[in-house]
């Protein structure tokens, strides 16, 4: 991503995240499956690209430590403000790098965050997932998926296959199960479908995965 992209991409995002509270937060129910993965991990779990905190509210709701990352100031506020509870936050955008040790955490979640970038920068970060990630540990995630045309798929100007310009100069991609297996090749995939969400006002169309660190 240039400056450009990255400071839009950054206005956007704490536009999105003005103050809300924590009864104002939807949850859905995608990570139920992946519970006896939640429920053994002994390490604090990250949650990528936390947001208003969906997936944080899930994990605390299941006794569990989360260190809450988000690239906006104001993500990152509301979560300290909802959840006085949280193990730790991190405000950092994912392109620079990780600030974690490496073979630090058996689980991180990254749900609709890991599809705003070019290929060599999605590369980049999912080589930092693998590096903090303990052998054997776990990654669950959700992406856009090509077939998500109410969300933007094939909309926009295209600057590398199924990465699209949108209007507000954003970067966003849409992934085939192909495009999945090719950017996950170093890591073992436990699980992969594509799916339906219904939490926001259109129907989304996603890819669930988990894949682990080999």
């Amino acid at each position: 991503m240039n400056n450009n992209e990255i400071n839009n991409s950054l206005q956007y995002w704490d536009n999105l995240h003005m103050e809300y509270n924590r009864d104002d937060i939807k949850m859905d129910d995608w990570l139920v499956d992946f519970d006896s993965i939640i429920l053994s991990s002994k390490t604090p779990i990250l949650d990528l690209g936390c947001g208003s905190g969906n997936d944080t509210l899930y994990l605390i709701n299941k006794g569990k430590q989360v260190i809450s990352c988000d690239q906006s100031r104001n993500a990152i506020d509301n979560i300290k403000k909802n959840f006085p509870e949280v193990y730790d936050t991190k405000c950092f955008n994912m392109l620079d790098g990780m600030p974690f040790d490496d073979n630090s955490y058996e689980l991180i979640i990254a749900d609709l965050c890991l599809h705003y970038f070019r290929e060599k920068d999605t590369i980049k970060i999912l080589n930092e997932i693998r590096r903090i990630l303990v052998s054997g540990g776990h990654l669950i995630f959700r992406l856009n998926s090509m077939n998500d045309v109410n969300h933007g798929a094939g909309k926009g100007n295209e600057i590398e296959t199924h990465l699209y310009e949108t209007d507000d100069k954003r970067l966003k991609r849409f992934f085939t199960e192909e495009d999945i297996r090719y950017f996950f090749k170093d890591f073992n995939i436990e699980y992969l479908n594509e799916e339906v969400m219904t939490r926001y006002k259109l129907e989304k169309r996603l890819y669930r995965g988990c894949v682990s660190k080999r």
